[in-house]
């Protein structure tokens, strides 16, 4: 069996040594995306400062970077509440939202993922501000006036989402529906006033 020689340990040596220069480079930096907010996280504590778009340095191994999607999102939620006249209404709203880039870190420590953001805080705050809206109208006004339902319903909505860095940029009233017996006494009322003609 032959000894290594000199030269042979250097180059193998010098492998290792570009080896790992190459793979501390490679966990060295991160690119955000268009459409994306990075949060920088150092041995597991989230750093101020949400990274945008572009390549950012982080330091190797003990970090990870979080990537928020704040491009717009759609979310469904169902509603239910009762008009100023004590009929029960139920609606379905689709959201539009995307959350504020500036605010990611914050939403990071408070809320974690986008999943948590929509059953936790925007799931909830649609049922309360739907309450809000509908108890200004009654079961009439919100048929008549629905225009009206949806910007009280907005308004609300806003004021509640923006305090968690949750832009909404659109809602649109999907399905509005109240009891069957409501929708009966209305029904009868028409017919009435059509055999009183």
């Amino acid at each position: 069996m032959t000894k290594p020689n000199n030269q042979s340990l250097i180059a193998i040596i010098g492998g290792v040594l570009a080896a790992l220069l190459i793979l501390v480079g490679f966990n060295s930096y991160t690119v955000i995306n268009p459409g994306e907010a990075g949060v920088l996280s150092v041995l597991g504590k989230p750093r101020e400062g949400a990274l945008l778009e572009g390549i950012h340095f982080k330091p190797p191994f003990i970090s990870k970077v979080d990537v928020y999607d704040v491009t717009v999102q759609k979310y469904e939620v169902p509603a239910k509440s009762a008009t100023k006249d004590l009929q029960d209404l139920e609606a379905s709203f689709a959201i539009n939202f995307r959350l504020d880039p500036v605010q990611v870190v914050d939403i990071r420590r408070k809320q974690g993922t986008l999943s948590n953001v929509v059953s936790k805080i925007i799931s909830p705050q649609t049922q309360e501000s739907f309450k809000v809206a509908a108890a200004r109208k009654t079961a009439q006004e919100a048929i008549t006036k629905r225009d009206d339902l949806k910007q009280d319903f907005d308004t609300a909505l806003n004021q509640r989402l923006e305090k968690y860095g949750i832009i909404v940029l659109d809602t649109s009233v999907v399905d509005l529906n109240f009891t069957e017996a409501f929708a009966q006494a209305i029904e009868d009322k028409q017919i009435a006033e059509q055999s009183a003609q």
